[in-house]
């Protein structure tokens, strides 16, 4: 045989095996995850696509911990354009661990693909003890957080304003139980009104499921990049509190004594 013609084949032979080789490394199958963290009772929305489809095999999809326990398994059919979607509920027996989670869809003999998320469970969600100082005194505001992290609270009584500064790293929440006797939102007869509360200087609802005679506690939603907070009542510390209502018992024996002094004179 030619020389040249046997290194010839040799060469095709390689240029086939190694292109055949590429083609094999190359993942059929994609999927990810709509956010990169969740919590619990939050919606997991999962997506993908499928560069070569196989007629009637559906995506089988697990969801793993960091330690590898199976928290969830599905499968999936795939769209006539190649794609697939499907919503996972974050709650339940499984759904107690805090960490970093995996999704692995499969499809097919060889067809694998990865995506990962951060998850916390509500134990993992410790309400904190955050003392406001109103320069005259000091109350404490139970809170808990998720998609951030509180940096600093602050009264402006002119304004009957609790400012609540925090850094959003994602969409989230922020509960938040508010001391009657230090900030309220009352009506003339009593009543609870309804706070303002604002966002980056826009109004916002809030939720408040329950009545307590000692505490509101508030629930109100964010987004990613908000920083400022603020909830306007009616009162924020009691105009007479321990500080000024001795001021006001001096200022009140002052006037009994001058008032005292000059009735005697004039006797």
């Amino acid at each position: 045989m030619d020389s040249r013609i046997f290194y010839g084949i040799i060469s095709l032979l390689v240029i086939s095996t190694g292109t055949v080789y590429a083609q094999g490394s190359q993942s059929i199958i994609s999927v990810e995850s709509n956010d990169d963290n969740y919590y619990e009772g939050e919606i997991i929305k999962i997506s993908g696509e499928i560069n070569a489809t196989i007629s009637g095999t559906p995506v089988t999809l697990q969801i793993f911990t960091e330690n590898d326990d199976l928290v969830n398994i599905a499968q999936i059919n795939i769209s006539e354009q190649g794609t697939f979607s499907h919503s996972i509920l974050a709650k339940g027996p499984l759904w107690q661990k805090q960490g970093e989670y995996t999704i692995k869809a499969s499809y097919g003999a060889n067809g694998v693909a990865e995506s990962k998320f951060g998850y916390t469970p509500n134990s993992q969600l410790i309400p904190i003890n955050f003392k406001v100082d109103t320069g005259n005194e000091t109350f404490d505001v139970k809170y808990t957080i998720k998609g951030g992290i509180v940096k600093d609270m602050i009264v402006d009584a002119d304004m009957l304003t609790l400012e609540v500064q925090i850094n959003s790293t994602d969409d989230g929440e922020i509960l938040l139980e508010l001391p009657r006797e230090f900030i309220g939102a009352e009506k003339q007869n009593g009543n609870d009104e309804i706070f303002i509360v604002l966002i980056d200087g826009k109004q916002v609802p809030y939720k408040e499921p329950s009545i307590d005679s000692k505490l509101r506690s508030i629930t109100i939603e964010f987004e990613q990049n908000d920083s400022d907070i603020k909830i306007i009542g009616t009162y924020i510390i009691p105009e007479f509190g321990t500080i000024a209502m001795m001021i006001l018992m001096v200022g009140i024996l002052s006037t009994i004594l001058v008032a005292r002094n000059k009735f005697q004179i004039k006797i």
